[in-house]
């Protein structure tokens, strides 16, 4: 994959130069391979930039102003979303490229994908096998889920009962009562034998 960019090697604005230096430069410090192409020396660059960037990135004036950003034949972005990318260090998703190993891009993409990781193992977060064996296991049992719910109420509703018979049976009785009660057990037990 190339990434090209699309420049004006005459440009009077300054502007316009430094923002296609600043891309440049940073392209060459992340050692990404670039072709820089020249839309003031050649007419075909700058007609194939004009029809290829998105109609709803254009300026209002229709004709977007170098640099402009594609990986082969597809558009990036110009210097403004170029910049924002920079900052949140997402340049090579911004450029369509995989981030290189050990780059802060490629441990935050790691992150997003798989969670934390602390003494090599994962936080957090599952495996692809773990992720499948999960999602098999989901499969499998989503008749089962369907008939949990009706079986928790009846199980809810058996717990109500069951504190309400309670309820009954611990209502709080006074030491007389209480006699009465053992006494009457001690009688039940006799007539028994």
């Amino acid at each position: 994959m190339v990434i090209k960019v699309f420049l004006a090697s005459s440009s009077g604005s300054t502007a316009i130069k430094k923002k296609q230096q600043d891309v440049l430069g940073f392209l060459e410090a992340l050692k990404v391979d670039y072709a820089p192409l020249d839309i003031a020396c050649n007419e075909d660059n700058r007609m194939w930039m004009r029809e290829n960037v998105p109609v709803e990135k254009k300026p209002t004036n229709g004709i977007p102003l170098p640099p402009q950003i594609f990986n082969e034949e597809s558009y990036c972005g110009d210097y403004e979303t170029f910049f924002d990318a920079k900052e949140d260090n997402a340049v090579y998703a911004f450029l369509g490229l995989p981030p290189p190993p050990g780059s802060k891009e490629a441990k935050e993409a790691y992150l997003l994908e798989n969670g934390p990781v602390e003494n090599g193992t994962i936080v957090n977060g599952t495996d692809d096998a773990e992720d499948e064996e999960n999602l098999e296991a989901e499969e499998e049992n989503i008749d089962d889920d369907t008939l949990k719910a009706p079986v928790k109420e009846e199980e809810a509703q058996e717990e109500v009962e069951d504190e309400e018979a309670k309820g009954e049976d611990d209502q709080p009785v006074s030491e007389e009562e209480e006699e009465e009660e053992v006494t009457e057990e001690a009688e039940q037990e006799e007539e028994d034998e």
